[in-house]
């Protein structure tokens, strides 16, 4: 695993080479069915941790609008190397073999957006803590 400064140098090559990436889907689910969205992701077996470069995974819940729900999953990666050899395992296949059945629950399909993390800011006492283990 290759460390990342705070700020990462740009190298010319369209990428931050070894900086941490941020994967996010984006999800309207339509008004009613957000617990079964809910219940749909806390039950599932999303087969990350086992995977190289995996870092964290959160399920955000958005505003509220006329006809949906906002949703985002987020998982930070090592990199966006991590993370796109993830997307050509067979664990991202396992996880995403019952993905079709929730498409009723969503408007539309979900958006993909990917991020470099450029600068990473963290509280003093995070710092200290990393630092001691």
């Amino acid at each position: 695993m290759q460390a990342c400064s705070a700020v990462c140098r740009y190298h010319g090559t369209g990428h931050h080479n070894g900086c941490m990436f941020i994967a996010m889907n984006r999800f309207q689910v339509a008004l009613g069915n957000e617990e079964e969205f809910e219940r749909m992701w806390r039950e599932r077996d999303s087969h990350l941790k086992a995977v190289p470069g995996f870092r964290a995974f959160q399920l955000l819940r958005g505003p509220r609008e006329e006809d949906h729900t906002l949703y985002s999953s987020h998982v930070v990666w090592d990199s966006r190397e991590a993370f796109e050899a993830w997307t050509r395992s067979d664990a991202f296949r396992q996880a995403h073999a019952n993905a079709g059945s929730a498409k009723s629950l969503y408007l539309g399909h979900p958006r993909f957006e990917g991020f470099e993390v450029i600068q990473t800011l963290r509280q003093q006492r995070d710092v200290i803590q990393a630092t001691l283990n």
